[in-house]
């Protein structure tokens, strides 16, 4: 029997000539998964790329909070912990669920844990609710240590959100809000949560600091995106760059890199230091070369797929350099 498949465009087709948009799901049976993936395999799982925008909050929070005369080396630690706990039990969730889902079938980054069949997806979900459980611990003693503890409720929704990116009937990841989630959580909540737990108060440049950590964050997410635009369209998770289409996602992802920098001019002239601009000199640099890269140049042209993955690392490099540049730039203000 012939069997119907949908065409794909000629300009997605051209651009992503390897990718077979069309491809079925597929479904992994029991037999064909490993029951022990080994610790390479769960490392990469944790996505370490990922990792280093986690802590970046963390620098700049605390940061703000040295400025302010109230900075507490317990509280930055434990904020730290709870970001690397709850960063890589969402990146548990996401492998669990968009593997059960058949998304990770056909994709262009690494396998993954439960689409690639390294292991059963049961196993993959209790890790995640495991560092959901940990980072969970390590902030209700961060909360009982400031004496806030409405902030359990912010805790809450902060795992309900990372759960439901990609978990449940109706993730959200799928309808292009991935962005939101990020921004609020991983920046406006990590950096002035930071500063908050410390100093019990956030002045404008925390606001302000934390605007820009979760717009580079944003800029984390497009760029994986943009790698996997062509999979995710086959798959029917319409994410913001999916939406966009691939040539306004790039453009939005060079927005969301450099208006950080131009938004760390506003922190310089807050410190008072004229020196201070130094500090963020690597993370423009980032800015620059990552941008070029997505954007494409005369002389070399945009990179696609697998090509794209040293750009996501260096993306969250860039967010590591912009969380300390502005430790120091408030550090020594």
């Amino acid at each position: 029997m012939h069997r119907r498949t949908r065409d794909v465009p000629a300009t997605q087709a051209l651009r992503y000539p390897m990718v077979k948009t069309a491809a079925p799901r597929t479904v992994i049976h029991s037999t064909k998964v490993r029951t022990m993936a080994r610790m390479s395999d769960w490392v990469e799982g944790a996505r370490p790329r990922t990792l280093p925008a986690s802590v970046s909050p963390i620098f700049a929070g605390t940061g703000i909070a040295i400025w302010l005369g109230q900075a507490s080396a317990p509280r930055a630690l434990l904020a730290a912990a709870v970001a690397l706990f709850f960063q890589i039990g969402v990146n548990f969730s996401n492998d669990y669920s968009d593997g059960i889902r058949g998304t990770d079938d056909v994709r262009s980054g690494p396998p993954r844990l439960t689409g690639g069949g390294k292991t059963r997806p049961g196993y993959v979900k209790a890790a995640a609710f495991v560092c959901f459980g940990l980072g969970s611990v390590a902030g209700l003693v961060l909360v009982a240590l400031c004496g806030q503890w409405w902030l359990i409720a912010l805790g809450v929704a902060a795992v309900l959100a990372a759960w439901f990116y990609t978990g449940g009937k109706h993730p959200y990841g799928y309808m292009g809000l991935g962005e939101i989630f990020v921004f609020v959580f991983f920046g406006l909540m990590a950096t002035a949560g930071t500063t908050y737990t410390q100093a019990l108060s956030v002045p404008w440049q925390g606001w302000l600091a934390a605007s820009a950590i979760g717009l580079i964050s944003c800029a984390l997410l497009m760029v994986n995106n943009i790698r996997d635009i062509p999979t995710d369209a086959a798959s029917e998770k319409h994410t913001l760059a999916v939406r966009l289409g691939d040539a306004r996602a790039r453009w939005s992802y060079a927005l969301l890199v450099w208006i950080p920098i131009a938004m760390a001019i506003a922190l310089l002239v807050s410190t008072g230091n004229p020196f201070t601009w130094l500090f963020f000199l690597p993370a423009a640099y980032f800015a620059a070369t990552c941008s070029a890269r997505v954007l494409g140049t005369r002389h070399h042209p945009a990179l696609n797929g697998r090509a794209l993955i040293p750009v996501l690392r260096d993306t969250g490099f860039m967010e590591l350099a912009y969380g300390i540049g502005t430790f120091l730039a408030f550090v020594f203000a």
